[in-house]
């Protein structure tokens, strides 16, 4: 009798205590989601952004959006505050939380072997034999002279002309062309320092629109000359050369 009574006894006490272990693990997990839950305000995208997209049209595509905790990603932006002169560092999707670490320095975007293009200019291209590009030693970053000479074709001497129409404008790449034989031995470098550039170089230059114009006009209908050009170089008055000008 006394030990059935026990036996009794320590079931109904065993699931009094299963009893409370399970709502406690009940309720510790409604907490657990009731916190996922939570929302969190972090930055949308709303509209596609281009990669290399400045700070203004990132404002302009996004917006403060509550999600909830468990959906928002780490490096999530609240906002821009001390983004300044960040870029897109890829191409924004809208429906995506914003996150730190996709925004870049500008300089980060440029292709190896070429500088950023200053705001308001444009890129253009001419091709160029080694003499006509200082031997062929300009780099990107550095800054030249670009010399026209129209009318030396089809004319007589005392008709064609030439002058340096632009200071210091800003290289942002240099393409050679491949070397012949590239497939020989490589050279030592003592060697490859007395041999003569070979091939041809395509030389972008950053300028307004109407300075490109200018410089594919003279590439099309005349020739060009580039003069290594730094900072301190000195500026003449624009003078236009000829046969007579270079006689004096």
């Amino acid at each position: 009798m006394k030990t059935r009574l026990l036996g009794g006894i320590v079931a109904v006490v065993l699931a009094i205590v299963g009893t409370l272990l399970l709502v406690t693990y009940v309720q510790a997990a409604d907490a657990r989601a009731q916190k996922d839950l939570q929302p969190v305000d972090v930055l949308v995208i709303q509209s596609q952004v281009p990669e290399g997209a400045d700070l203004q049209q990132i404002k302009s595509a996004v917006k403060l959006a509550s999600l909830p905790a468990a959906s928002v990603p780490n490096g999530a932006l609240k906002s821009l505050s001390g983004m300044e002169g960040k870029v897109a560092g890829a191409e924004l999707m809208p429906g995506e939380a914003l996150l730190g670490n996709r925004l870049v320095d500008p300089n980060s975007l440029a292709a190896p072997g070429s500088v950023p293009v200053p705001d308001g200019l444009q890129e253009v291209s001419v091709q160029l034999d080694a003499q006509r590009v200082v031997g062929g030693r300009l780099a990107a970053g550095d800054t030249v002279g670009v010399v026209v000479l129209v009318g030396e074709n089809g004319q007589s001497d005392t008709d064609a002309s030439a002058q340096l129409v632009f200071h210091k404008v800003l290289v942002t790449s240099v393409q050679r062309a491949t070397a012949r034989n590239s497939n020989t031995a490589q050279a030592s470098s003592e060697q490859a320092n007395t041999q003569l550039p070979e091939g041809s170089f395509i030389v972008t230059l950053a300028r307004s629109d109407v300075d490109a114009t200018k410089i594919v006009y003279g590439a099309k209908y005349g020739d060009i000359w580039l003069t290594k050009e730094p900072a301190e170089a000195q500026e003449s008055a624009r003078v236009t050369i000829k046969k007579a000008e270079v006689l004096q």
